[in-house]
């Protein structure tokens, strides 16, 4: 017999709902509805620090920029 699923806790959920918020925020900034300075400053705050962390992830795991990738092949 099967186990039914157990449904995720709220802390387990967290951080894909802090990623849907963060993409939300930036759609509404983008359209105009919302400005970065309509937000808290502590909001503002952990927005910056994520972007800035993003940021530097991305780029350390860019192990070849596009111009590295000319004349390999």
């Amino acid at each position: 017999m099967t186990q039914p699923a157990v449904p995720p806790s709220l802390g387990e959920t967290d951080i894909g709902l802090a990623r849907v918020l963060e993409d939300l925020v930036d759609v509404l900034i983008t359209r105009g509805h919302i400005q970065f300075t309509d937000l808290p400053e502590a909001a503002q705050a952990k927005l910056l620090e994520r972007r800035q962390t993003r940021a530097s992830l991305k780029n350390r795991l860019n192990l070849l920029s596009d111009e590295s990738d000319r004349g390999l092949i």
